[in-house]
């Protein structure tokens, strides 16, 4: 920085020079700023051996790549740890697991946690609690945890995740899927019609947001199913 105090001083003796050059040594310092953040967008992970990598060209979003190779977009953002599935940047590599899975896998038996710690309340909360009463675990995830990230927290944890409804399941919607907000929704499975839809009981939801109510969903695009 000491070259660009040399300049100032120069342009302050300078009146007519300093009107000319105070927009072009803005204009490097900018350039010098964005250069460094896009240095940083740019930084590469090692994927594991058995992996593909595919690396994003303009236009690509994180649920294309998904389904080019036949994964779900949530097991991409929670294997490549994005934590915003919006926010990928041309010539990142995405690590596409292999044969060898992701760490901890889809399915199994994964880490458990110690209490309910989501608000009173909340959709969580209730999701958290109510799976406790059914199977007597609670899940480990408590931080990057709105509803809709649950599904991304099951794959890192080794939850089993699923198109597939089961009596016990965690649904969990992402945003704006079946009438979920901008933040997603989760609830439990209380039956599976023959249909194939699901009654689940729900807290944050609806015109009684304070009440435990049932509420029919359907499985589809933005809707998985969480077990341990």
């Amino acid at each position: 920085m000491h070259i660009y105090r040399q300049v100032w001083r120069s342009i302050q003796q300078h009146t007519k020079v300093r009107l000319l050059l105070i927009p072009l040594l803005a204009l490097i310092v900018l350039g010098a700023t964005i250069g460094i953040n896009i240095h940083g967008a740019d930084a590469q992970i090692r994927c594991a051996r058995g992996d593909a990598v595919h690396t994003i060209v303009w236009g690509d979003s994180l649920g294309g790549i998904a389904a080019h190779y036949h994964v779900s977009w949530q097991r991409l953002a929670a294997y490549n740890h994005i934590a915003n599935p919006n926010q990928i940047y041309v010539h990142q590599h995405i690590c596409i697991p292999g044969k060898g899975g992701s760490p901890g896998g889809s399915g199994g038996h994964g880490a458990t946690g110690t209490g309910d710690y989501f608000p009173y309340g909340q959709c969580t909360w209730w999701a958290a609690h109510r799976y406790f009463q059914m199977h007597g675990v609670y899940e480990p995830w408590t931080s990057q945890s709105d509803a809709w990230q649950w599904t991304a927290r099951a794959y890192q944890f080794g939850w089993h995740v699923s198109s597939s409804p089961q009596v016990g399941d965690i649904v969990d919607l992402q945003p704006w899927t079946q009438g979920a907000y901008a933040y997603g929704h989760v609830a439990i499975v209380e039956q599976v019609l023959r249909n194939g839809h699901v009654i689940a009981s729900n807290m944050n939801w609806g015109s009684h947001p304070e009440q435990v109510t049932n509420v029919e969903f359907s499985p589809g695009s933005g809707v998985t199913f969480i077990h341990r």
